[in-house]
């Protein structure tokens, strides 16, 4: 069974680059947040409210099937973002913004606690930190042609995932600040 490694953080933290960069020293399996190729994200740009809910299914959906593929491998696995992320995080964030109702929320919720019961907790978290400014700065300059959460939402999603991984039992983090240029 393969061990599930997710590197977790703000958007623009730096998720995708030390994914990136790990999977260049060593063969790891991975999942990737696949912004482009998913059938919902640009529908969801443009009308949040209609595709939030049908976006973040096939998101949840997708990270479980990716952690689900790498479990079923002998290999490590790396996983950028991930179902607790985008539960955690960008579900939440979709809530407090209004594209997601009260009960679609709540639907959201029931998948992923069902997804995360059968699937288990990943092996190891990799909790990325950096100031505010500089996570802005570099979610400004990374150049991605579709995102969902403007640079406005950087500091509330920040809060959604540190009230998820502040609730998590000791231990179960790495964390490394990576304010520097090259972390």
């Amino acid at each position: 069974m393969g061990k599930l490694v997710v590197v977790v953080g703000n958007s623009g933290v730096g998720k995708t680059t030390l994914t990136n960069a790990l999977c260049r020293l060593a063969p790891f399996n991975t999942g990737m947040e696949q912004h482009a190729e998913r059938p919902f994200q640009a529908l969801m740009k443009s009308d949040p409210p209609r595709y939030a809910l049908a976006n973040q299914v096939d998101y949840l959906l997708l990270r479980a099937e990716q952690e689900r593929a790498i479990r079923q491998s002998d290999a490590v696995g790396l996983i950028d973002g991930g179902l607790d992320l985008d539960f955690h995080g960008f579900t939440r964030l979709f809530h407090h913004k209004g594209y997601l109702s009260d009960a679609e929320f709540a639907l959201c919720r029931r998948l992923y606690e069902e997804l995360r019961a059968g699937l288990g907790p990943p092996d190891l978290i990799i909790r990325l930190t950096a100031p505010l400014e500089i996570i802005s700065g570099r979610y400004a300059l990374r150049g991605r042609p579709l995102e969902i959460a403007e640079r406005d939402d950087l500091a509330l999603l920040g809060q959604f995932v540190d009230d998820w991984l502040d609730g998590l039992p000791a231990g179960s983090c790495l964390n490394i600040d990576v304010s520097a240029p090259a972390p």
